[in-house]
């Protein structure tokens, strides 16, 4: 039972995270899974299959709020089922002593890779323009890939890339990615259920890490007003990559002064990365400050002639992501 509780909390913590951040529960799943001591492919397997649940309640939230641009669903699931299902039969095929390093070393780059992003000015701007089919389709299959073979990656890989493009407002890439991610996480299931038969799934980790996710995923609407993204994904890279990095020096058999060093090396970095992303987020504050000081107050016939054509001019229009109430 202690143990059951145990991972009902994990699930809560890695709902609240990719709740407030758009990814990041695989990752976090999958490695404090993988640090209780379960199989690789089993903890990738119990992560997926509790995700189907998950993901579809936040699927239907999102589209509950008009989050979820079903084009770039429609584009992105097919491909990212197809990836998730040669990725899970990829790592059901591999020994668990192989697939131990194999995983950390995926996690351990997702890891880095939100440290780097998020020690970075969020972008939040938007550009006008359709994704292209041939660049959703090879996203959503690397993304699938990714995700089943590290236990998690489907947001941290297709997320970004979507907003880089410029082309979506940040909450329809989340909702988007959060809502074509069901698909992925039953592709994913198929393929363990497969290659590792219904004993590969823990189904009490399954339904404990489901009750936790469940249970944050309103919790995490709350948490996003809260909690500033840039330090929370700041913080969550930080602990993926010195979790995983355990794994990588055990497997590479580094010992004396070599190990505490690269742990010292590690954790100097994460701090490095937490200074640099509560930097970048006092500038985005002063400049989003500067910017509502300078703007001009809307006139009266201004305010009528909005009234009258039905739509905001251009200067009122805003330009940040709307919190639906």
């Amino acid at each position: 039972m202690r143990k059951l509780l145990v991972l009902a909390l994990v699930g809560l913590v890695a709902q609240l995270i990719d709740g407030s951040l758009g990814m990041a529960y695989g990752l976090t799943s999958s490695t404090l899974l993988l640090v209780a001591g379960v199989a690789p492919a089993a903890a990738s397997a119990s992560v997926h299959l509790a995700e189907i649940g998950t993901t579809l309640a936040a699927g239907v939230a999102h589209w509950r709020f008009g989050n979820v641009d079903w084009r770039v669903v429609t584009r992105i699931a097919l491909p990212g089922a197809i990836g998730a299902f040669a990725g899970a039969t990829v790592l059901s095929s591999i020994s668990t002593e192989a697939a131990a390093p194999w995983m950390a070393g995926i996690l351990f780059t997702l890891g880095a890779y939100l440290l780097i992003r998020f020690a970075r000015p969020l972008r939040t701007g938007r550009v006008g323009g359709r994704l292209r089919g041939r660049f959703l389709g090879p996203l959503g299959l690397v993304a699938g890939f990714v995700d089943a073979t590290g236990g998690g990656g489907w947001g941290p890989v297709a997320t970004p890339a979507l907003l880089v493009s410029g082309r979506m407002e940040p909450r329809k890439v989340i909702g988007s990615v959060d809502t074509a991610e069901f698909v992925v996480a039953g592709a994913a299931s198929v393929g363990f259920l497969i290659g590792l038969g219904t004993e590969g799934f823990l189904l009490p980790t399954v339904a404990a890490l489901l009750v936790g996710g469940l249970i944050a995923a309103p919790l995490a609407a709350w948490l996003v007003r809260i909690v500033p993204a840039q330090l929370l994904g700041a913080a969550v890279g930080g602990v993926i990559v010195l979790t995983n990095a355990r794994t990588l020096i055990r497997s590479a058999e580094l010992d004396g002064p070599v190990r505490p060093t690269v742990y010292a090396l590690l954790a100097v970095g994460w701090l490095a990365a937490l200074v640099l992303a509560v930097r970048a987020l006092r500038r985005t504050r002063r400049a989003r400050a500067e910017a509502a000081a300078v703007s001009p107050a809307p006139t009266p016939a201004v305010l009528a002639g909005v009234g009258a054509a039905g739509a905001a001019p251009a200067e009122l229009t805003p330009t940040g992501t709307p919190h639906p109430r």
